[in-house]
């Protein structure tokens, strides 16, 4: 399956990203982590990654967002990740990655976080 992303951006400086598929290592996510970096740098360093599509992830997709997250808070906004699946929920935790990339519920919770 080929990673896909849509990007909504509810609110001024807000951006809300839908990943569907795997994030793994290769062409896609590379297209994708080009989409995150160009959405971060362009306004939006509030950013949600919603993840509920999400069945895997690699310490590739893992590297892009932890960069978008570090992208985002030079830029003067936060990241946040929700609908995290377990999988890769245990990913992140094994990488003590949880520090730096906090998971919400849900985009809602995620976006009243970031207010």
């Amino acid at each position: 399956m080929i990673l896909q992303l849509d990007i909504q951006k509810p609110t001024p400086g807000v951006a809300v990203v839908r990943f569907i598929g795997p994030l793994t290592l290769g062409t896609s996510l590379h297209a994708a982590d080009a989409q995150l970096q160009k959405t971060i740098t362009e306004g939006s360093a509030k950013v949600v990654l919603n993840l509920t599509e999400v069945p895997y992830m690699d310490s590739a997709g893992l590297g892009v967002v932890v960069q978008a997250s570090g992208l985002a808070n030079e830029q003067g906004g936060a990241l946040r990740l929700c609908g995290v699946t377990d999988r890769v929920a245990s990913l992140i935790k094994l990488t003590r990655t949880d520090s730096l990339l906090p998971m919400d519920e849900d985009v809602n919770a995620s976006l009243k976080a970031l207010e």
